[in-house]
């Protein structure tokens, strides 16, 4: 009887609420019309600067919601896919081959973004004024990223301080580069181990359980989020810096769907899998990347497709995790391209075939760099400093930022379940057991 009236319920549900595709359409919506009535209205009313601040405070809670659960759950899922690797059948070779399929799909498309940038000519093009530029606050370097890597603290936490006047103010924020080498390290020490750290594996099981419960908690209030960040970005920027960007925008927008609508579908064809099948089962993932902005904040959906795909949970666990906080074909490959060439072609800066290769393979080797979270700054920041352009290049780009990164994050995710699927196939571990599609409201 209570099984009856909990379906009972559930179909209730299902009939008075929209799907969560169509919440966050409206929600999207929301924020594009309120976004403009503030564009329209000015700065005089009061009451338009109470829902610009208003609509600023949406946008910054939900990041900041996403971004406080970044740091356990990239412990906890990177900690419990080494564990996972114990029950896959030659799990170093399985390994070996998913950090290879990383590199080529990045380096596919990093081609493409180079391309497009050569081709298109974003900076050559753009109206932005220079007084636009300006050195970012988040600069990347190579030594910055090696550095990064060694913890500073158990906890992978760094504290930055600010000046507002006569204020100081603390903030502490997770390293995730450091969280990943501490769970790597871990988790390894915990299968070489064996039987003593059992119970260790068991907490951090539930732990993770706990946290990605959490997440999907987060997950729901992305309609709510979504108004938030579009309303923001459409009130601060309007479509002037939009309109002096746009060789750039469409440049980046054709690089991601040309890697994402043509570059993957031939690589699942070649590898006998049908394209319509694998967008239909993980299009919650990507919806909710695009919507998100955090390839780290879809990863329990993005799993969850994964092994609708057919993926063995075992490999699933391992692989898509790494693929969250490494695996960045949007924000690592296409987009640093193109802006590295953006940024010298506003500069009058030629650069040689060798410049393209050492972009194609900053782009490929310091994907880590971006680790999950949203925004491309320091990866376009290293790839700048790599290639000795000026920094002050990355803050003509920053007004479109939000706009570009929801694509970007997309192909990300997209990505992140294409590579699982392709090695599972090739070893022979695929699934095909005919599962359905599914909705980012089931997951949840």
């Amino acid at each position: 009887m209570s099984e009856q009236i909990r379906t009972q319920a559930g179909s209730l549900r299902k009939r008075h609420w929209p799907s969560f595709g169509v919440q966050v359409a409206i929600g999207m919506a929301t924020g594009l019309g309120l976004g403009l009535l503030v564009r329209a209205a000015g700065a005089e009313s009061g009451a338009v600067q109470g829902l610009a601040r208003t609509l600023e405070t949406i946008g910054a809670i939900y990041i900041q919601l996403l971004k406080v659960l970044v740091g356990p759950l990239v412990f906890g899922a990177i900690v419990a896919s080494i564990a996972a690797l114990r029950e896959v059948a030659d799990a170093a070779r399985l390994a070996w081959r998913t950090l290879a399929w990383f590199a080529i799909t990045s380096m596919i498309a990093v081609t493409i973004g180079l391309a497009l940038g050569l081709l298109l000519e974003p900076g050559a093009r753009t109206t932005v004024a220079a007084s636009a530029a300006a050195a970012p606050g988040t600069v990347g370097s190579w030594l910055d990223f090696l550095k990064g890597l060694i913890p500073a603290n158990f906890l992978g936490l760094s504290a930055a301080t600010k000046q507002a006047g006569e204020t100081l103010s603390t903030s502490l924020s997770f390293n995730v580069l450091q969280i990943i080498v501490l769970a790597i390290t871990v988790g390894a020490a915990a299968v070489r181990v064996g039987e003593a750290a059992e119970p260790f594996l068991r907490f951090n099981a539930s732990f993770l359980a706990i946290t990605r419960r959490i997440l999907r908690w987060v997950i729901r209030l992305a309609p709510i989020g979504t108004a938030g960040l579009i309303g923001d970005a459409v009130a601060r920027y309007g479509w002037e810096s939009l309109a002096a960007l746009g060789w750039f925008a469409a440049a980046v927008y054709i690089g991601l769907l040309l890697v994402l609508l043509v570059v993957y579908p031939a690589l699942l064809a070649i590898n006998g899998l049908s394209p319509l099948r694998f967008f239909r089962i993980s299009w919650p993932a990507i919806q909710l990347g695009f919507v998100s902005r955090s390839s780290v904040g879809t990863l329990p959906v993005t799993e969850t497709v994964v092994e609708r795909l057919g993926v063995p949970r075992s490999y699933a666990a391992f692989a898509v995790p790494l693929g969250s906080t490494t695996k960045m074909d949007g924000c690592a490959a296409i987009y640093p391209a193109i802006a590295a060439l953006f940024v010298a072609q506003y500069y009058g800066i030629p650069l040689g075939l060798g410049d393209l290769v050492l972009i194609a393979l900053v782009s490929v080797l310091g994907s880590a760099a971006t680790a999950g979270l949203t925004g491309a700054v320091v990866m376009l920041t290293l790839t700048l400093s790599t290639l000795g352009l000026p920094l002050e290049g990355a803050g003509l780009l920053l007004a479109i930022d939000p706009i570009l990164d929801m694509g970007r994050t997309a192909v990300n995710v997209a990505g992140q379940a294409l590579v699982p699927t392709i090695v599972a196939r090739r070893a022979g571990l695929l699934e095909d057991d005919g599962a359905p599609a599914l909705e980012v409201n089931e997951v949840l």
